[in-house]
């Protein structure tokens, strides 16, 4: 196998089986995730319970299977809200520049001055917690670090003669920013959105884990470490199986940016 693809691949097939696991949990757990049994609490793994069960006597296997469904709706729905909004921003700013750029690029600047988790600590805490006001705070966070990617791009490709032969034509400079350049710079944007959701499944478990996240019953990775930690001694494969899943899945998306970039970087 080709060096330059081992990540990709790793990633792929990383990102595969999480996949699976989450669409196989649209439809089946092997208990209900909300059920509690206070006779089976603290049980090791075990062939009736493969990962053991929580404090209420609840399959972990279970609860981690419907807690992917939380990381790869966080992660979608978060980068979808961040590239679109930085892209735009960054179309505009790269192909305009001037003050269009200066006042974008400083505002940019100022967000990315304060760390990302702090800003979504402060929207959760002025917003309410919630999956939706957490997904809206991931999203924001990711906003700066496409914009800055995609002007970069613009930057680059506006001076460039296929631009300057559209402009000569008469083509609208929207159709030009969306319809020539950005197909070209594209792919960092790519690997940018899959570094940055693994970024929100971090955040995700972060905001969770501080409370502030994805609310009981509702399972996710982030709130199941938090819960786990007064029992590590009790039940440690009650923390180690949620820890593991996030950094699988962490590493799954890292595995593929770095696949990607380094295919787009030795062509």
């Amino acid at each position: 196998m080709n060096k330059r693809r081992i990540n990709l691949w790793i990633g792929t097939v990383l990102i595969s089986i999480l996949m699976l696991m989450m669409v196989v949990s649209l439809f089946y757990t092997p208990f209900p995730v909300t059920e509690i049994n206070r006779l089976e609490r603290f049980e090791p793994p075990s062939a009736r319970h493969l990962l053991g069960t929580d404090n209420f006597g609840r399959d972990v296997l279970s609860r981690i299977m419907k807690g992917s469904q939380t990381a790869f709706f966080v992660g979608l729905v978060a980068v979808s809200i961040g590239s679109v909004f930085g892209v735009l921003i960054g179309a505009i700013s790269g192909y305009f520049g001037g003050i269009v750029d200066e006042i974008i690029m400083r505002i940019v600047d100022a967000m990315m001055a304060f760390p990302s988790i702090l800003l979504a600590l402060m929207f959760v805490s002025v917003f309410g917690v919630g999956l939706r006001n957490t997904i809206i705070a991931i999203g924001i966070m990711s906003i700066p670090s496409f914009a800055r990617i995609t002007r970069s791009g613009f930057v680059q490709h506006k001076e460039l003669d296929y631009v300057k032969n559209a402009k000569i034509k008469g083509i609208s400079n929207l159709r030009i920013m969306f319809r020539h350049i950005l197909p070209n710079v594209l792919s960092p944007i790519v690997v940018a959105a899959s570094m940055g959701f693994a970024n929100a499944v971090l955040a995700e478990a972060a905001l969770s884990y501080l409370g502030l996240g994805i609310q009981p019953p509702n399972p996710s990775w982030g709130r199941m470490l938090s819960e786990s930690q007064v029992f590590i001694t009790v039940s440690p494969w009650y923390a180690i199986a949620p820890g593991i899943f996030i950094t699988l899945l962490v590493l799954g998306f890292n595995f593929l940016g770095d696949g990607i970039r380094d295919i787009r970087e030795n062509r």
